[in-house]
């Protein structure tokens, strides 16, 4: 998984967005920002407490709609690091009554794979505790569709493996410099190969040396705002890799700075990337 969208539960809802509603954080003093944003839990992928804090633009494509799309029509499907399992559950939710007889899902932190277990359990789906590095615990050619959204990095060759002959891979994954006005303001200038990193391209390639055919890629920028401190504290903490070892007395002078900045501008601006994968397993 990767850094996800704030608005994934409550998309563009951003309470205030021109319409005179407070924002929630509006006229709170940083130490209580910064506690509230320190106290929320982090588990799974429910990024519904960020309604009125934050908000991201989201991608055209619509993956969740386009998942349940692939999974009405697929017998076996395997949704790749599934977080707390919340979107590979609303797709099923869409796909229903015509879902795959076979379910499964797999994913590496041990909070998710129960958060993930208890919600998905109901859908018929097995999820497998697995590490993201580790292959993937499956038979070779079985499932026809293989699912991710915002993997850490796909493993081309073992999707290709669990591919039955024709079968396909639908994913979301995240793009490169994505959210890094938040990751250089924290870190400072990045270089060019951090930056660089997870460009559609290069993964194309990885995929098509691992024997898949790329069918469709598209790649989209996106506006995220962030409305308090709060908010910020809660993403850099649920969201580890944005800012390694982040901490807020690590981080104190910075966030404290930050959030005048946002007293006074009204958000902070980022903008995430992320495109759309559709390859395919070639037919013997």
């Amino acid at each position: 998984m990767d850094e996800t969208s704030v608005s994934a539960a409550a998309a563009g809802a951003a309470a205030g967005a021109g319409d005179g509603t407070p924002r929630a954080g509006r006229g709170r003093s940083f130490e209580e920002l910064v506690a509230e944003g320190a106290a929320v839990p982090t588990e799974g992928w429910d990024f519904s407490w960020f309604e009125g804090r934050a908000d991201e633009g989201r991608p055209s494509w619509g993956y969740a709609r386009t998942a349940a799309g692939r999974l009405a029509a697929a017998t076996a499907a395997l949704d790749i690091q599934t977080g707390g399992g919340e979107v590979f559950d609303f797709a099923l939710g869409a796909a229903a009554p015509a879902r795959p007889v076979l379910l499964a899902a797999t994913e590496g932190w041990p909070p998710n794979v129960a958060k993930a277990t208890a919600l998905l359990r109901p859908r018929g789906a097995v999820v497998v505790a697995s590490p993201e590095d580790a292959p993937l615990p499956f038979a070779d050619e079985t499932f026809d569709l293989v699912l991710s959204r915002h993997p850490v990095r796909p493993h081309w060759d073992e999707i290709a493996r669990v591919l039955v002959p024709g079968g396909a891979y639908v994913a979301q994954h995240v793009g490169p410099a994505s959210v890094f006005e938040l990751v250089e303001y924290f870190l400072g200038p990045q270089p060019e190969r951090i930056r660089g990193s997870r460009h559609p391209d290069h993964e194309s390639a990885g995929a098509e040396r691992a024997g898949l055919e790329i069918v469709d890629l598209r790649a989209e920028r996106l506006r995220m705002e962030f409305h308090d401190i709060a908010a910020v504290v809660h993403f850099l903490r649920k969201v580890v890799w944005i800012v390694p070892g982040f901490t807020v007395a690590a981080y104190e002078p910075r966030l404290r700075a930050l959030h005048e900045r946002i007293e006074a501008e009204g958000s902070f601006v980022a903008h995430s990337t992320r495109h759309l994968f559709d390859a395919r397993k070639p037919d013997r």
